[in-house]
């Protein structure tokens, strides 16, 4: 399977035309778009379908659907947003076959994905819905659902890893840092997260980043913070213990530097955000030579900065590297900049030059994204993973 075969209208091992890439894009863009204002109506239909479909498939998910139905939505608009950019989206299609292995998915599960999907988009797309619009979509979808099941036949590792929680700790009422011994070492990157399955709540699976490079002794630490509404990160922080055993999921996310060939990086972090990015410092420090990394670390108040001495010890260290406190509503801190992260990092310019990192709750990155786009800086240069916080 070819890059291009995720676009490609046309039969097998013809390349298209720039005309017949452009237009497939056009019609599942132009019919996302007049489905997105009612994508809680559609993940709920979608769902519907699919356990009407596979009733089996019911089993792979919590009770509780909310943070699924709002997972399927964030790797649509992923999607949509990659689906002309082959060479960044078969990379996240094929962690997300590897990552799906920890449900049992099965081929048969993907027919019945499809077919939901479809019957989904079509119930709200309206008259927006064609012939040809809905070849588009097949096409997309089919040539997408071959990338993850070949990626995750490809995959002679484990579906998951088997964890026992060593410490917990709670920094404040509502961050706490768990550190997690796993059976064998994952092989993640720093910057990448995986997904975790805890005792306190079965079948939900959450995805939650490690703030540690990969050690000799395999231990992953993870900082946690209680988000309202959050069924897992409210149990974790609250109810974990040592010796809780988790299950942990294929390594994702494509937050990660290769100091041999990346130009300067810019790392633009919100609260637990700066997990992937402290890992990736983490990783870097080993070196005495780096690129240049300037660090964004924002936050409401100057409490929600809660790692941010430790990051200015590395800093003081490593002259690679520089932090930028950022607070929104708390005036009276000094030595730090005031305002949203998007206002802090775009009044030093577009950063056109740089690798941007973007990490933290989805209106965070929704935000400093935009605004960034509009200082001007490359769209291909700015890099943040969907699911990282639920």
């Amino acid at each position: 399977m070819t890059a291009n075969a995720v676009l490609s209208p046309g039969p097998p091992n013809h390349e298209p035309s720039n005309s017949g890439v452009s237009k497939m894009v056009r019609l599942i863009r132009e019919s996302f778009a007049v489905v997105e204002p009612h994508t809680d109506d559609v993940s709920r239909f979608f769902y519907g379908m699919l356990f009407s479909l596979s009733p089996a498939t019911r089993d792979l998910f919590a009770v509780n659907m909310e943070v699924q139905r709002s997972r399927l939505l964030r790797a649509l608009v992923h999607v949509i947003q990659m689906v002309d950019r082959p060479d960044e989206l078969l990379p996240f299609l094929h962690q997300l076959g590897r990552d799906h292995r920890k449900f049992g998915v099965v081929t048969a599960h993907y027919e019945a994905v499809g077919t939901a999907l479809l019957a989904s988009i079509k119930r709200y797309a309206g008259d927006a819905w064609t012939d040809s619009v809905e070849r588009a979509w097949a096409e997309a979808y089919t040539v997408m659902a071959s990338a993850m099941t070949e990626a995750a036949a490809a995959d002679d590792g484990p579906a998951w890893y088997t964890g026992q929680i060593l410490h917990h700790e709670r920094l404040s009422w509502d961050v706490a840092v768990i550190r997690v011994q796993p059976d064998h070492p994952v092989p993640y990157q720093p910057g990448q997260y995986v997904s975790v399955e805890v005792p306190q709540r079965p079948r939900l699976w959450r995805y939650l980043t490690p703030a540690n490079a990969p050690s000799d002794d395999g231990i992953m630490e993870f900082h946690i913070r209680s988000v309202e509404s959050g069924w897992v990160s409210r149990a974790l922080v609250a109810h974990a213990r040592p010796g809780d055993q988790w299950r942990i999921g294929s390594p994702m996310g494509r937050l990660t530097v290769n100091r041999e060939t990346s130009p300067d990086v810019l790392m633009i972090a919100g609260g637990t955000g700066v997990t992937p990015m402290r890992a990736i410092i983490d990783d870097l420090a080993q070196y005495g030579e780096n690129p240049r990394v300037q660090l964004f670390y924002g936050g409401r108040t100057r409490e929600d900065l809660y790692d941010l001495a430790n990051l200015q010890r590395v800093a003081m260290h490593n002259p690679w590297l520089t932090i930028t406190p950022v607070v929104e509503d708390d005036p009276g801190v000094s030595g730090a900049e005031h305002g949203t992260l998007a206002e802090a990092v775009t009044r030093y310019g577009a950063w056109q030059d740089w690798d941007v990192l973007v990490s933290g709750s989805p209106g965070m990155i929704r935000a400093t994204v935009s605004r960034m786009l509009v200082a001007g800086t490359p769209l291909d240069h700015i890099r943040y993973d969907p699911f990282t916080l639920d």
